[in-house]
């Protein structure tokens, strides 16, 4: 079994840890409806999507 020869630094695992941040969602509010919503995603409520109708919208 492979065991490291030396211990990890805090700096190091740090380092490698760095990419693992938890980012915000790109939330916008939706022109037509008003509704927030993910960019590049369809408008749910509506069934929009750069303005064109691509589902029905839910009652």
């Amino acid at each position: 079994m492979a065991v490291p020869k030396r211990k990890t630094t805090k700096s190091r695992s740090g380092k490698r840890r760095s990419h693992m941040s938890v980012n915000a969602k790109n939330i916008i509010e939706d022109k037509k409806s008003g509704e927030y919503r993910l960019s590049h995603h369809m408008d749910l409520k509506t069934g929009f999507y750069k303005g064109r109708q691509v589902l029905d919208p839910k009652d």
